[in-house]
C-alpha cells in the first residue's frame, strides 16, 4: 500500500500507453495517485481523472511557470473545483527561480493569492520552490496556510526543513533523492520526523535511479521508498505503511 503524493498522469507523455501505465502500478502496490494540477487545464483533467478511476485524487492550483496566465476567469473555476470531494489539496503552487517563466513578483502575487484561497476552502497546499528559498519561506512565514502544506520534491537545506517542519509543513521525497549528488536532500530524509514525510514520483518527470533518464511513472515511486529504508535502516514496508498513514494525515483522508 503505497501512495504517489504528486504525479501527473494527464501529461502528453502517458497519451498512448496510460492504461499500461495504471495496470503496472496496481500489480506493484502503488494504491493511491494524486494528480496535480499546474494550470487552469491540466486542474481540470485531474479532477477528470479523479472522477474517472478510484485510485486517483485531485490536486488543483496555478504553477509559478503559468502565474502571468492567470485571468478574472482562473479564480471562479478553481474555487468550483475546489468543491469536488476528490480534490484533497491546492498545488501546485509557489515559486521558480530557475526558470523564471513568469515575473517574480507576479508569482509572488499568485503564490498569496492561492495560498488565501487554499484556506478559505479549508485545503492544504502543495508547494513548488526551486531556487526561491528565501522568499518562499518568507511568504509561508507571512502567510500561513491554515489547513496545512506539503513542500513537493523537497530540495532545500535541513536548516531550512527544520524552520519547515516546526511550522508544521510535510516533506516529499522523489526521484532526486535517489541521486549520487543528492548529499543535501539525503541529510534531510534520513533526519525528518516519519511521521511528516512523503513519497511522490512527479511522473512523468525525475525519474529515480536506476531509471534515470527514462519516463517517469507512477510504479518508481517504489524506488523512493526502497532509498528510504535503505538510508534510515528500515524495513520497506514501515516506510510504506508510514508514508500512507501520513498523506492520509495531511490530505484528510482515511
Amino acid at each position: 500500500m503505497i501512495w504517489d503524493t504528486h504525479a501527473h498522469l494527464d501529461d502528453p507523455a502517458y497519451t498512448e500507453d496510460f492504461e499500461e501505465v495504471i495496470a503496472h502500478m496496481k500489480s506493484a502496490g502503488i494504491s493511491r495517485v494524486t494528480n496535480v494540477g499546474c494550470d487552469l487545464a491540466s486542474s481540470e483533467r485531474s479532477t477528470q481523472l479523479a472522477k474517472d478511476y478510484d485510485f486517483i485524487y485531485a490536486a488543483i492550483g496555478i504553477h509559478p511557470h503559468s502565474a502571468e496566465k492567470v485571468t478574472d476567469e482562473t479564480w471562479p473555476k478553481l474555487l468550483l473545483m475546489a468543491k469536488e470531494p476528490k480534490v484533497l489539496a491546492w498545488g501546485e503552487i509557489g515559486l521558480d527561480y530557475y526558470h523564471d517563466f513568469s515575473p517574480r513578483p507576479v508569482q509572488k502575487e499568485v503564490f498569496i493569492q492561492q495560498i488565501n484561497l487554499a484556506n478559505q476552502v479549508g485545503l492544504p497546499i502543495v508547494i513548488h520552490n526551486r531556487d526561491a528559498h528565501q522568499d518562499v519561506l518568507e511568504i509561508v512565514k507571512a502567510y500561513p496556510p491554515k489547513y496545512g502544506g506539503v513542500f513537493h520534491c523537497y530540495s532545500g537545506s535541513w536548516e531550512m526543513a527544520k524552520i519547515l517542519l516546526n511550522l508544521g509543513f510535510y516533506l516529499s521525497f522523489a526521484g532526486p533523492v535517489t541521486f549520487k549528488n543528492a548529499r543535501h536532500t539525503v541529510e534531510v530524509a534520513i533526519k525528518a520526523p516519519m511521521d511528516r514525510i512523503l513519497v511522490e514520483t512527479d511522473s512523468p518527470y525525475l525519474t529515480p535511479e536506476p531509471r534515470r533518464g527514462k519516463r517517469n511513472e507512477p510504479t518508481y515511486v517504489r524506488e523512493i521508498v526502497q532509498k528510504l529504508a535503505d538510508i534510515r535502516n528500515l524495513p520497506f514496508k514501515d516506510v510504506a505503511r508510514q508514508t500512507m498513514c501520513n498523506a492520509e494525515t495531511i490530505f484528510k483522508l482515511r
